[in-house]
């Protein structure tokens, strides 16, 4: 497939959460922001994908612009997993001056996404099934709150998720109080995790990490700073027989064989870690080290339904992330949501998003 052009999209929408907007970015946060790349070949077939860009939609929506379209539009790819790897890596190499992760690495995933959606389109199967695996159509959820801070709100939305049907609830508490009172209002009736974006210190960690383990959590998330510190990890699992998980914000498949060594639960993100290729990496790592990938998913764009398809083709995939807030809007009005803490994998050609008009024109920053 020759692909003619290469759009990218900065998009920023409302959301509400009923927190204080603090506490996981840098900064308060009330907007979610979407680079989004609108991809289409010579013969008119459009695929979309976009990039991580939380608090750095304009470095990313540039490196998209400025640093990938130049190497995609104009090339003829093979639509095969192998021709679609090989690409990628190919975009890689191209580009490793402009350093291996982050925001490069982001802008890569974004279109590697599209390609992959491409291909299945031009296939005429779902995503899941180009892939190869496809062997269910529903898969797990759970509810991914934010950090509220406050005990009563942790216990208010944690009993409202359960009463909502998941069985897994995923907080960003980094106290024991905060983190007590979620457990306390899931009961039995669903298993807690938490997140604790890098914030506790290496004091902090032993104390909380065996609370954790009393507390009979899933487990813990990104403990220590920095997140990729995988000796510290790997000791704080064995010591306190606490399952440990991390890998959002790592990048290719290099760095999750160590991650994947290290921790019971690896987490790649499709729009941070280099797209759909380089997460099908990360997935036949987990199968040779028989780990089970929990993918971080806190998107509504095609990274949601993405992640979705690796899943239904992927059985060391284990449970959805769903972020726990109310855009103002989404992007695809039919965006596949849980029900009863299950979702319904798309069924139609590629990935199956297909975003409103109207929501472009209405949420676009940069008109």
């Amino acid at each position: 497939m020759q692909i003619k052009s290469v759009d990218a999209i900065p998009l920023r929408v409302p959301f509400e959460d009923g927190s204080a907007g603090v506490g996981l970015m840098p900064t308060k946060w009330t907007h979610l922001d979407f680079a989004l790349v609108r991809l289409e070949t010579d013969d008119g077939l459009v695929g979309w994908g976009d990039a991580f860009a939380y608090s750095c939609l304009a470095p990313t929506t540039a490196a998209i612009r400025d640093m990938v379209r130049p190497l995609v539009e104009g090339q003829t790819i093979a639509p095969t997993p192998e021709g679609l790897t090989a690409f990628n890596l190919d975009l890689q190499r191209k580009l490793h001056l402009h350093g291996r992760y982050g925001i490069t690495m982001f802008a890569i995933s974004a279109v590697d996404i599209a390609l992959w959606d491409l291909a299945a389109k031009a296939k005429g199967v779902p995503l899941s099934n180009f892939i190869g695996h496809d062997s269910r159509r529903q898969i797990d959820a759970y509810a991914s709150l934010v950090r509220y801070g406050d005990p009563g709100q942790v216990r208010e939305f944690t009993a409202t998720a359960v009463a909502e049907g998941y069985a897994y609830v995923k907080l960003h508490e980094i106290t024991d109080a905060a983190i007590t009172a979620g457990v306390e209002a899931a009961g039995s009736k669903a298993r807690l995790m938490t997140d604790v974006n890098c914030n506790w210190s290496a004091e902090n960690a032993e104390i909380l990490t065996a609370r954790c383990k009393e507390l009979g959590l899933y487990w813990v998330e990104e403990p220590v700073f920095p997140p990729d510190n995988v000796v510290a990890l790997a000791d704080l699992e064995t010591r306190h027989g606490m399952a440990m998980a991390t890998g959002e914000n790592a990048c290719t498949s290099v760095e999750f064989a160590r991650i994947i060594q290290a921790v019971t639960y690896p987490q790649p993100s499709v729009t941070k870690v280099g797209g759909v290729s380089e997460f099908l990496k990360v997935c036949d790592l987990a199968d040779a080290a028989e780990k089970t990938v929990m993918p971080h998913a806190p998107y509504f764009g095609p990274g949601y339904w993405a992640t979705l398809h690796i899943m239904a083709a992927r059985a060391c995939c284990g449970v959805f992330e769903r972020f726990y807030i109310t855009p103002k809007t989404f992007l695809d009005p039919g965006i596949p949501l849980p029900r009863r803490g299950q979702i319904t994998v798309p069924d139609a050609p590629g990935l199956g998003f297909e975003p409103a008009p109207a929501v472009i024109d209405r949420y676009r920053v940069d008109k």
